[in-house]
């Protein structure tokens, strides 16, 4: 797969930013129209009335130009697809639900011929079980992190059990479990349910449940000018947990044996936190730009987001980082929030960011160091 050939035709004319229909295609599609490049939207039949009919380009309104419908989202990994793309001079910005509708890394990696926003190789870091994990970079960065049991019966506190829907392989099933026979009590019911198999168990990863606020924390790092920015900060909005927090604790326990508890994100509100908290923030996440280049070369690239709980003292407040997203996040609000005003002056989503530091690249000539 010879990228870098590609690159050599590229200008800001006939340059155009695909993205899969899903996750925050908007968002990518707004902002590189804000920046004066063509879109394409690569979506699967009966799921892109909204980039087809509400959001196509007519003069002023809208931001996308042109779909690709296609029969399965998997077939954007076949010839004609791709081809289709490099002749539009494409580059092609990932986000999770292109990772969660391929299912394929090895594809991704070898056989998805079209440049790449990002480090695609980084990708999956957000599985776990792969040679590299998430845990493997934030070991290496000395960032802290949930503590993991190796076994259930190892259970000596309130643990959070991430493990796969049977239904949506891509869905994790999430369960707290207090000790190692709650645990088993919770496993007996949710296998009875079919919600998950025997081997997805055994794939599972057992964490220390962190009590805090969540936040997360969406940076954008820059090789073209060696900085890193903080776009904004969100948290999550998950069902059935939302309605559940609403709920008096007396009823509880009987809705606990009827309705298990779901941790699917449904959306995300912004949420700020207090600026004395910013100089760890900064602390952690450079930690993580240099250990990326060091264990999966070029490193971070672009906007990539850790998922964190701020907790308690003493002897003061700490981040612990839950998940790691080394691409697109997954919250369009993220610009409510003024961190990336601080910075540039005004509001600047994700999108624009992406598509900023592209024309960047292609002005100055040096698009192979931000794309794969």
């Amino acid at each position: 797969m010879n990228i870098t050939a590609q690159l050599k035709d590229f200008d800001q004319l006939n340059t155009t930013i695909a993205v899969l229909g899903s996750h925050s295609a908007l968002d990518v599609c707004r902002g590189a129209k804000d920046e004066g490049f063509k879109t394409l939207v690569i979506t699967q039949k009966g799921r892109g009335t909204p980039y087809e009919k509400y959001y196509k380009s007519d003069g002023n309104l809208g931001c996308v130009d042109e779909i690709i419908a296609l029969d399965n989202f998997k077939d954007i990994l076949l010839v004609r697809t791709i081809e289709k793309m490099i002749s539009q001079h494409a580059i092609f910005i990932p986000h999770r639900s292109f990772e969660v509708y391929l299912n394929d890394y090895n594809a991704i990696e070898k056989n998805f011929e079209v440049p790449m926003f990002g480090n695609r190789f980084m990708l999956r870091l957000e599985e776990r079980g792969t040679k590299y994990s998430q845990y493997d970079l934030l070991e290496e960065a000395g960032i802290r992190y949930p503590k993991i049991f190796k076994k259930p019966a190892d259970i000596d506190r309130l643990c959070l059990v991430k493990v796969l829907e049977k239904e949506r392989g891509f869905e994790r099933a999430f369960f707290v479990s207090r000790d190692y026979s709650d645990y088993q009590n919770q496993v007996e019911r949710m296998l009875k349910k079919k919600i998950f198999t025997e081997n997805q168990l055994k794939q599972s990863v057992i964490e220390e449940f962190v009590l805090g606020v969540q936040v997360n924390f969406n940076f954008f790092y820059s090789p073209l000018n060696g900085r890193l920015e903080l776009l904004g900060t969100d948290t999550r909005r998950q069902t059935n947990l939302e309605g559940f927090s609403k709920l008096p604790p007396y009823v509880y326990q009987n809705l606990s044996q009827i309705m298990p508890v779901t941790y699917e994100e449904a959306g995300h509100i912004a949420v700020t936190v207090l600026e004395s908290m910013l100089e760890k923030v900064f602390e952690i996440r450079e930690k993580f730009v240099k250990a990326s280049k060091k264990i999966m070369a070029p490193g971070v690239v672009g906007p990539f987001a850790l998922q964190s709980i701020i907790i308690p003292g003493p002897p003061k407040k700490d981040i612990i980082v839950v998940d790691v997203s080394p691409r697109v996040p997954g919250s369009p609000g993220i610009s409510s929030t003024p961190y990336g005003s601080y910075l540039f002056g005004k509001s600047m989503t994700v999108g624009r960011r992406i598509a900023v530091e592209i024309k960047q690249a292609i002005k100055e000539n040096c698009l192979d160091k931000i794309v794969t």
